[in-house]
């Protein structure tokens, strides 16, 4: 008898093991809804600045119309998502108001909604409240809400592998979340995952694809310090550089220290000598 409830025993927790173990694998597996979806970087290739959209105000415009001197950073949202493409364009806000670069001056933005059925309402609100919240003059000059036909948006979101599909059932859109920085030609210089971004990652990657153009004497210094990471998107530190900059640093140190004493020496000598003669003629 007890070695029948042992044996029940042990089938049942077999099956138990088995059937965590099958629940393991399943989760681990990605649902259908999102298969497919992400963000693929397409590094130094370009975008067609020839597709035509919206502003806020209505007005036609071309994507050339906001490159040519400055970076540029592109968020690619939808204005009526009920969570995820807010939290990107506040995390981005967030980074924003810690950047010594404006918006507008160093450099300018790009909000892209990829639902052909907003409207320039819907991007003229969106401007309006991130504009308020950043609070900083020019920035209306500089931060552009657009929208578009299904055929530039597509042809968009292709160019920088940016993968969504719609969900007729929320009617919502499934996608992934970050930004990109672009070069003043239009060129994919940085891609930045999630809705949190570092500032100094964000500012490291427009001082590049700006080819050094803007930031002070100070950043380039810290950018020589650190290395672009496509794989996380994130900037790391170099350590050879930073033994570099350290072990020269302590060159100029030591012969600047070698220099004054050699001075101090000198003088001494020299008020020596002065000495010496004074009390000759005495």
């Amino acid at each position: 008898m007890k070695k029948v409830l042992l044996f029940a025993l042990f089938a049942l927790c077999s099956l138990f093991i088995f059937d965590l173990s099958a629940q393991t694998l399943d989760s681990s597996t990605p649902p259908a809804a999102v298969e497919g979806i992400g963000i693929e970087q397409r590094l130094n290739e370009q975008i067609p600045l020839d597709l035509n959209f919206l502003d806020a105000s209505g007005q036609r415009v071309q994507l050339r119309d906001y490159f040519g001197e400055k970076p540029v950073i592109l968020s690619l949202v939808y204005y009526q998502c009920p969570m995820l493409c807010s939290m990107v364009l506040d995390g981005l806000l967030r980074s924003l108001h810690t950047l010594s670069f404006d918006v507008g001056d160093q450099f300018n933005i790009i909000t892209v909604s990829f639902d052909s059925r907003e409207t320039t309402q819907l991007a003229m609100g969106k401007k309006k409240s991130y504009l308020s919240k950043y609070g900083r003059r020019d920035a209306e000059n500089g931060w552009h809400f657009l929208t578009g036909d299904e055929s530039s948006i597509q042809q968009l979101t292709e160019a920088v592998g940016f993968n969504y599909k719609y969900d007729p059932e929320t009617n919502q859109f499934v996608h992934a979340s970050g930004i990109m920085v672009l070069t003043p030609q239009g060129r994919l210089s940085r891609y930045f995952y999630g809705v949190e971004y570092s500032p100094n990652d964000l500012k490291f990657g427009l001082m590049e694809a700006a080819n050094d153009k803007i930031g002070s004497v100070v950043d380039q210094l810290l950018l020589y310090c650190f290395h672009y990471d496509p794989t996380t998107g994130k900037y790391g530190m170099v350590i050879m550089n930073v033994i570099r900059i350290l072990g020269t640093a302590t060159v100029l140190v030591l012969v600047t220290f070698m220099l004054a004493m050699f001075r101090r020496d000198r003088k001494a000598k020299s008020e020596r000598r002065g000495a010496d003669h004074a009390e000759v003629k005495v």
